[in-house]
């Protein structure tokens, strides 16, 4: 079996797994990083929405085997010791989750755009295609522009 050396939130880890592994299992399963949801498995409901040097992953359809040497980070990997990231914070202040499930990929895919733009749309906003069941979008909407407002 082969091993995958790659740094996740900081850290760097050696996984032993078949290349076609999700690296959703990996993490969640192998590393113990549970803030990536299993959603679909398909990379539609973007529940496990994380990045991959930086870029917007979907790691359902990751194959680990695509992760060496490179940096992954989570949910887990946002905040800074107690200080939490200004889209964390944002979605707090706005009181976004419902029952929570989707929102670190909501909250991911929010960082993603940020950082892309500092002055996101709503059209930029209603192009993140994570699914939210308990439908907050009006509050992630708000949450959104309020962490582009504070950095």
């Amino acid at each position: 079996m082969p091993t995958y050396r790659f740094t996740v939130n900081g850290e760097k880890v050696s996984v032993d797994a078949p290349a076609d592994t999700s690296l959703l299992w990996v993490l969640r399963e192998r590393l113990g990083v549970t803030g990536p949801k299993y959603g679909c498995g398909v990379g539609a409901c973007r529940a496990c929405t994380s990045h991959l040097d930086g870029a917007e992953i979907q790691p359902c359809v990751v194959p680990v085997s695509q992760c060496q040497g490179r940096k992954v980070t989570t949910i887990e990997g946002l905040a800074d010791g107690d200080t939490l990231h200004p889209v964390q914070q944002a979605w707090l202040d706005e009181d976004v989750a419902q029952c929570g499930f989707c929102q670190p990929g909501q909250i991911m895919a929010a960082v993603a755009l940020l950082d892309r733009t500092d002055e996101p749309t709503d059209a930029d906003i209603d192009a993140i295609e994570n699914v939210c069941r308990c439908g907050t979008y009006c509050r992630i909407r708000s949450a959104i522009k309020r962490a582009a407002a504070s950095t």
